[in-house]
């Protein structure tokens, strides 16, 4: 079993601008706010959610090994 981590910090490809952020263990986060330049983040290509790609630690079904996690509301 893999011990997962919840907390993933997302940096704004933007402005720079960064916030520790809790993720959603039974979804995947697709949009993310920036709320320093207001820019709406989605996934990069390839990706399943804004924290595998633009934050420090991938979603937790990414870290379990179990896949890409449907997205969330």
């Amino acid at each position: 079993m893999v011990d997962v981590v919840l907390e993933s910090t997302i940096k704004c490809p933007n402005c720079g601008h960064q916030k520790a952020e809790t993720m959603p263990t039974d979804s995947c986060q697709y949009f993310y706010e920036c709320e320093s330049c207001h820019v709406l983040l989605k996934p990069k290509h390839g990706d399943c959610c804004v924290f595998c790609s633009y934050g420090t630690v991938p979603c937790p079904p990414i870290q379990q090994g179990s896949g890409c996690c449907a997205p969330g509301p």
